[in-house]
């Protein structure tokens, strides 16, 4: 097991009760005195913890607020309510497509949804008529690059889009916050909409599968090269999700009677977020190599 130096800090900087809480959760560290620095040395594997642990309690956590595993016993899993206080922005996320959900009675409402769509749509007897993105634009409506995210067509779409936006979007912003979950989840919405526009040209879609692919390739490349419990993914996971993308541009998923897919949506988000993950995850080695 390898050591690395996650903190090297001024001598006159209260280290003790950041020890001690390194004792209560029983992680492994040592300090010693260096060049006129106290330096803490902990597992390779847990340097980028300890140091997102620093960052939020600097002086230890002395009230005891943190709710630890007593020893010996095994530790439980969080209450759903403790979980969502734990990812206020995932939890966000997800009322605003229950809400868009309601409001849109999951697409069949039409003068609801199209304040939410891509492009702007006016129904004209049988027809829909849009209005070109550039007009919408030019009245201010940019709003609109990334609200598509929150449409849903049906309950099914709603379900499983929600179940794996809560299984990744809890892990990203765990690890690197809410803010960047936040800015993520608006980037992979803006290029998988403007993917799919581009490809199909003037349709309605929607829907947050888009971000889910972006968030997936963000936690596959972000893993890849700078490893972490938190975004450790079942390979079973991964290989699923790359299997259904495969299925869906082959056609037979909407042959079958799943209804049109919004594949280029998907693999716009799944390659900027590959993208994302390979500059994070960049940035988070050359940290762990300091």
């Amino acid at each position: 097991m390898s050591v690395v130096a996650v903190l090297r800090l001024p001598l006159a900087v209260d280290l003790s009760g950041f020890v001690k809480l390194l004792q209560r959760m029983q992680v492994p560290h040592r300090v010693s005195e260096e060049a006129g620095e106290q330096v803490l040395w902990v597992p390779d594997e847990i340097s980028e913890d300890v140091r997102s642990l620093y960052a939020r309690f600097p002086a230890g956590d002395p009230d005891q607020q943190l709710e630890l595993p007593a020893s010996g016993r095994t530790s439980t899993r969080p209450g759903f309510v403790q979980q969502l206080k734990a990812s206020p922005i995932t939890a966000l996320v997800l009322l605003s497509s229950l809400i868009v959900a309601a409001v849109t009675l999951l697409g069949e409402n039409l003068e609801t949804l199209r304040w939410l769509t891509f492009l702007e749509f006016r129904v004209v007897g049988d027809y829909i008529q849009f209005t070109p993105l550039g007009d919408s634009l030019a009245a201010g409506q940019w709003w609109r690059l990334v609200t598509p995210m929150l449409v849903h067509f049906g309950f099914l779409h709603i379900a499983m889009n929600g179940m794996w936006y809560w299984e990744l979007g809890r892990r990203i912003e765990a690890r690197q916050g809410g803010i960047n979950l936040l800015g993520l989840t608006l980037l992979f919405s803006l290029v998988s909409n403007f993917a799919q526009y581009v490809f199909s040209g003037a349709t309605l879609f929607g829907g947050l599968s888009g971000v889910l692919y972006g968030l997936l390739g963000h936690c596959w490349i972000y893993q890849l090269l700078a490893p972490n419990p938190a975004y450790h993914l079942p390979r079973g996971v991964l290989v699923m999700m790359l299997v259904w993308l495969l299925l869906c541009l082959s056609g037979l998923v909407s042959l079958i009677g799943f209804g049109e897919i919004a594949n280029a949506a998907h693999v716009g988000g799944l390659l900027v977020g590959c993208f994302t993950g390979l500059l994070g995850g960049l940035f988070a080695r050359r940290k762990m190599a300091l």
